[in-house]
C-alpha cells in the first residue's frame, strides 16, 4: 500500500466532487476455478484499490460525502482461515492503514444501506463487471439483477475518471516498476524468436519474468508471427524465418499498476528489405506522435498525425497513392491500421474501461466517431499534465480485411490493391510504448527497450547461451 495520506486525500477529493450522498465500493472477492477450494489469482478491484488500497478479498468501503467519514466493512478470519492462511491483521488494524477510523462486520453494510436509502439519501456506485458484484448490488439496493446496471451514478463515474486519469508521482514510480519488467520480458522475446522455437516457450518464458519480478502480466500476453490478428492469444506456431513476430505484453505490480509494450521483430534476428520498409513506418509513426504529445492537444489530432505517417510511408512503399490528407479524411489508412493509437493506462492495462471508454476516453468537446477505424480509438479528448496513455501505431495485412475492401471497391483512389495482393502473407507489426504527459510535453516511461531497426538487430544478435542450456534454442 501507499501512505494512508495518499487514500484518505483521495476520499477526500472525491467527496467534493459529489457532494452528497455516499459512494459505495465493493472490493473483489475469491473466485472459484474449478472447485471451491481451487481459486483464481485475487484481483482486487481497481476502483476499490484506488480509493482503499487494501489487497484483501471480501470487502467493502464506503465514503459518506454528507457526513465527511469513511467506513470499512470486512470480517476478521476466523480460527480456520490462520490454520491454512497464518495470522491476519484485524479489520480495524486494515481500516487503519488505509486512514479510516470506523470498521464494521461486512453482514452491517446491508443495515447501513438501507438506512441510507431510508433517509431518502443517494447511494453511488461504479458499473459492475462481475456476476456476483451485481447479484450483492442487487441485494444490498432491493432491486433486480437487470436493473443493477441502470442505476450506476454518472456522477461518481465521472468523478472516479477525473480523479483517476491524473497520475500522483507515486502512481508513476509504480508503472516504472511495471515497466521494467517489460524491459527484460521484452528483450528476452526478441532473444527467443529464432526459427523452430514454438510461440509458447517464449509466452511460457516471458510470464514467468513477470510473475518472477512484480507479478502477474497486466492482460493475456498477445505473442504470434500472425501479427495480423491484432490480439492474437494464440501461441500455437513453429517460428519461420521470414515471418514477424509481435509481442505485446505487460506486468502487474502488487499494487496492480501496469504496463503494456509492444515490439514487433524479424524471426532469426534480420529484417529482410520489405520488413525493413514496412516497420520503419511504424516506428516513424510511433516516434512523430511521441514527439507530438504535450498537454492541451487532442490525442485524436496525435492518432490522425500517425496515420498521415503511416500513409505517406505505404506511398513511397507503392501500396497507396493519391492525396494524404484526401486518403486519411476518406479513412483509406484503415485498411492497414484498423485501430486506435492508444490509450489511458494505470490501475487497468486499458485504464478505467470499466468505467466506460466515452468517459475516459472522450468529454463533452469530443465525441466518439462511428467510422471503422476510427470508432476504436479509445482516448481522442484533450491531453492533460498528469496523463499516462499508450502510442501503439501499427500496420497489417489482414486478407479477409483485403479482398472485403477490394470486393467493395472501397478506397480504389488511394490504394494498389495490385501490390498489396503480394502483402498478404506478410502478417502485422505494431510498435508500443507508454508515455507520460508533462506540464511542458511528455517523458516516455521506463527503461528504453529497443525499436529501432538497429538496436533490435543488436539486441537479437547478443549471446544467448542460457536460452540454449535451458533448450529453447
Amino acid at each position: 500500500m501507499f501512505d494512508k495520506t495518499v487514500y484518505t486525500n483521495r476520499r477526500n477529493r472525491l467527496k467534493k466532487e459529489l457532494k452528497s450522498g455516499i459512494a459505495l465500493f465493493l472490493g473483489n472477492v475469491d473466485t472459484a476455478f474449478n472447485y471451491p477450494a481451487n481459486q483464481y489469482h485475487f484481483r482486487q478491484d481497481s476502483n476499490f484499490s484506488y480509493f482503499f488500497g487494501l489487497d484483501n478479498p471480501g470487502f467493502a468501503g464506503v465514503v459518506d460525502v454528507d457526513n465527511d467519514k469513511d467506513y470499512l466493512f470486512g470480517n476478521d478470519v476466523d480460527i480456520d482461515d490462520i490454520i491454512w492462511m497464518g495470522k491476519q491483521p484485524l479489520v480495524k488494524d486494515l481500516a487503519a492503514q488505509a486512514g479510516i477510523e470506523t470498521s464494521f462486520p461486512y453482514n452491517d453494510l446491508a443495515g447501513f444501506v438501507k438506512k441510507a436509502l431510508g433517509e431518502g439519501r443517494k447511494v453511488h456506485f461504479l458499473p459492475p463487471y462481475r456476476g456476483e458484484t451485481v447479484i450483492e448490488l442487487s441485494a444490498l439496493l432491493d432491486i433486480p439483477n437487470a436493473a443493477v446496471k441502470n442505476e450506476v451514478s454518472v456522477d461518481l463515474i465521472k468523478a472516479a475518471v477525473k480523479l483517476r486519469e491524473i497520475k500522483e508521482d507515486v502512481e508513476i514510480e509504480e508503472i516504472e516498476k511495471a515497466l521494467l519488467t517489460a524491459y527484460y520480458m521484452h528483450t528476452t522475446s526478441m532473444k527467443m524468436a529464432m526459427p523452430g522455437v514454438k510461440e509458447q516457450d517464449i509466452a511460457g518464458t516471458i510470464e514467468g519474468i513477470s510473475l518472477a519480478m512484480t507479478g502477474p502480466v497486466s492482460f493475456p500476453i498477445i505473442l504470434s508471427m500472425d501479427g495480423q490478428t491484432l490480439h492474437n492469444h494464440s501461441h500455437h506456431n513453429i517460428l519461420q524465418e521470414g515471418r514477424m513476430m509481435v509481442t505485446d505484453a505487460g506486468s502487474e505490480t502488487d499494487l496492480h499498476y501496469a504496463s503494456d509494450i509492444t515490439r514487433t521483430v524479424p524471426v532469426g534476428g534480420k529484417f529482410n528489405a520489405r520488413q525493413a520498409e514496412i516497420y520503419q513506418i511504424v516506428l516513424d509513426a510511433n516516434m512523430n506522435a511521441i514527439e507530438a504529445i504535450k498537454p492541451g492537444v487532442p490525442y485524436r489530432d496525435i492518432h490522425f498525425l500517425a496515420a498521415r505517417t503511416i500513409v505517406n510511408g505505404l506511398k513511397a512503399a507503392g501500396l497507396m497513392i493519391g492525396d494524404t490528407e484526401e486518403a486519411v479524411q476518406a479513412g483509406a489508412h484503415t485498411l492497414f491500421m484498423p485501430h486506435g493509437l492508444g490509450h489511458m493506462m494505470g490501475l487497468d492495462v486499458h485504464d478505467m474501461e470499466g468505467l466506460g471508454e466515452d468517459y475516459v476516453g472522450y468529454d463533452e468537446t469530443i465525441t466518439r466517431s462511428t467510422e471503422f477505424g476510427t470508432a476504436y480509438l479509445r482516448l481522442a479528448k484533450v491531453l492533460k499534465p498528469g496523463f499516462v496513455l499508450t502510442v501503439e501505431p501499427g500496420i497489417y495485412f489482414i486478407p479477409d480485411l483485403i479482398d472485403k475492401f477490394r470486393s467493395e471497391g472501397k478506397f480504389l483512389d488511394f490504394v494498389n490493391y495490385e501490390k498489396l495482393e503480394t502483402y498478404k502473407d506478410f502478417g502485422g507489426i505494431r510498435i508500443e510504448d507508454d508515455v507520460l504527459v508533462t506540464e511542458t510535453g511528455h517523458r516516455v516511461l521506463g527503461k528504453p527497450i529497443p525499436k529501432t531497426i538497429a538496436d533490435v538487430e543488436k539486441t537479437m544478435a547478443e549471446p544467448r547461451e542460457w536460452l540454449k542450456r535451458e533448450g529453447f534454442l
